[in-house]
């Protein structure tokens, strides 16, 4: 699974890329996590207000750190 957390730095996206760790670990789950800060990137996924959460290509979240509730949704086996 590979996850990209768009964002320039702010406090929110740090937020964001710790707890999708977190629950990431306490599940067992293996990810590819990392952080996309150049804002022309950031725009070519569409994005406008950060932070946004792009899992295997697709936007699942945008605006404000996401629950712990949603990213478990995300991470949960399909």
């Amino acid at each position: 699974m590979d996850i990209k957390v768009l964002g320039t730095g702010c406090a929110n996206c740090k937020n964001t890329i710790a707890l999708i760790d977190q629950v990431a670990k306490a599940k067992g789950i293996v990810i590819e996590l990392s952080k996309v800060e150049e804002l022309r990137d950031i725009m070519g996924y569409g994005v406008m207000s950060t932070p946004g959460v792009v899992i295997d290509g697709k936007v699942v979240h945008a605006g404000g750190v996401p629950s712990r509730d949603k990213i478990e949704q995300w991470l949960a086996p399909a």
